[in-house]
């Protein structure tokens, strides 16, 4: 979240491999076993816990659909669109979300974004305050989908409330809230006002709209 999509695709598909090697590394080195390799053939070991990292490099199969009953009860508490809110997770989808390949990429990049709806930190930081996940911290979102989900609508439901009742431009209410997500509740307000998306942020949009079927549709009842 807030960080331009266009290209963001391409540049995971150069860096995936460099995050899974370092993702290897890491383990290895915090592994209590790393000086002792695995006889050949052996069997990898299990998760700690079955809610806990995976203990693969390769990143877990991940279908944003499969959360569609979070998301309803969470559009629902927060007042915006279960559509919208399923949109965007599979406009944030393009890269993998495995709890321990986003820890290991954001070794390297600590600006990075967390969590199925990609959020950075400063935002989470700003959105859960007052709320019931006050207490809950940023490092929390790879592993718990339906807080990332809870504060993605929390988020949402704060730009929608910055708005104006009416606005110039020819954009729906959903339409600049996923503008807002990806850019800022700032641009999001000059799209209101008439300002002309620049080529990521129409990416961003053109992808809403092709998602928007299939969002729908996973979170009819």
């Amino acid at each position: 979240m807030g960080e331009p999509r266009a290209g963001r695709s391409w540049r995971w598909l150069g860096v995936v491999v460099f995050a899974l090697a370092l993702y290897v590394i890491v383990r290895a080195a915090n592994s209590p076993q790393a000086d002792t390799p695995p006889a050949p053939g052996a069997p990898a070991s299990p998760s700690a816990s079955p809610t806990g990292p995976s203990a693969s490099a390769t990143p877990s199969a991940y279908d944003p659909a499969d959360h569609a009953s979070q998301v309803r009860t969470r559009a629902r508490q927060t007042g915006v669109s279960a559509q919208l809110l399923m949109a965007i997770l599979y406009n944030e989808s393009y890269k993998p979300h495995d709890p321990d390949l986003e820890r290991a990429w954001q070794r390297y990049k600590s600006d990075s974004a967390f969590g199925i709806a990609n959020m950075h930190r400063a935002a989470f930081d700003e959105v859960k305050q007052g709320r019931d996940f006050a207490n809950r911290s940023w490092e929390e979102l790879p592993d718990d989908r339906d807080l990332a989900i809870e504060a993605e609508a929390w988020y949402l439901h704060d730009l929608s409330a910055q708005l104006p009742a009416q606005w110039p431009a020819a954009y729906s209410r959903d339409e600049l809230l996923a503008l807002g997500y990806n850019t800022g509740a700032g641009n999001m307000l000059a799209f209101a006002r008439g300002a002309t998306p620049g080529s990521q942020a129409q990416s961003y949009l053109d992808k809403l709209h092709a998602n928007w079927a299939k969002a729908g549709k996973a979170v009819a009842p």
